[in-house]
């Protein structure tokens, strides 16, 4: 709002938009109000054997195993990669089957035998596919490395067991631990260092002995 030479006042867009946000502000401020408590996530008491120990936790029905193993067992050998179930960092073995720990809740595994890379050898006492990627240099950088091993561990119990894959021409026959059948069983493992032959080679290496 202005005045004119003549003493009038004049109403001007500026003051209409200036007056119109004023009585905005004002409309919609809101009272003062009590600050309402943030609700208590739910809880459930998990038993679950890792490594041949009973654990007996109380956790958030959200926490997922591999959060429980790294944040609440301070098992950080598995590792947390994509978080998607899509790299198999995380991968550990459930009751024998390897499992992406990223996609499963804890809450899920009540009374059940989980093994990590930490249960599989130690440093004394490798479990053979351990001395296998030493030997034949598995690894670079070694964050995928747990998860690869867990993998190639199930692998061949799996080829044993004549779980079929895709690869097989008759998925009726048994499977052999071709280089072709371990690497098509183990594409789900992604190493970003690029070493997936001398893996293959490791894994060939313990299928042969066991042969």
């Amino acid at each position: 709002m202005s005045v004119n030479e003549s003493g009038d006042f004049k109403l001007t867009r500026r003051a209409v938009l200036a007056a119109g946000g004023a009585s905005a502000a004002v409309t919609v401020m809101p009272a003062e109000a009590e600050p309402v408590p943030a609700p208590k996530p739910a809880t459930l008491p998990l038993s679950v054997t890792v490594n041949g120990k009973r654990r007996d936790l109380t956790l958030d029905t959200r926490t997922t195993l591999l959060d429980t193993l790294r944040e609440h067992l301070g098992l950080t050998g598995t590792k947390k990669g994509c978080d998607h179930g899509q790299c198999g960092a995380c991968t550990v073995i459930v009751n024998g089957t390897r499992i992406n720990s990223c996609l499963s809740l804890a809450a899920q595994h009540h009374g059940d035998e989980v093994t990590t890379i930490e249960g599989l050898g130690t440093p004394d006492n490798l479990h053979p596919m351990q001395a296998a990627f030493i030997k034949h240099d598995g690894y670079q950088c070694g964050y995928c490395t747990p998860g690869q091993i867990c993998s190639a561990v199930s692998v061949l119990r799996e080829i044993k067991a004549g779980v079929p894959s895709h690869v097989q021409a008759d998925i009726t026959a048994a499977p052999t631990a071709t280089n072709i059948e371990m690497r098509e069983r183990m594409s789900g493992n992604i190493c970003r260092c690029g070493a997936y032959s001398n893996i293959a080679e490791a894994m060939a290496e313990v299928a042969e002995a066991r042969a």
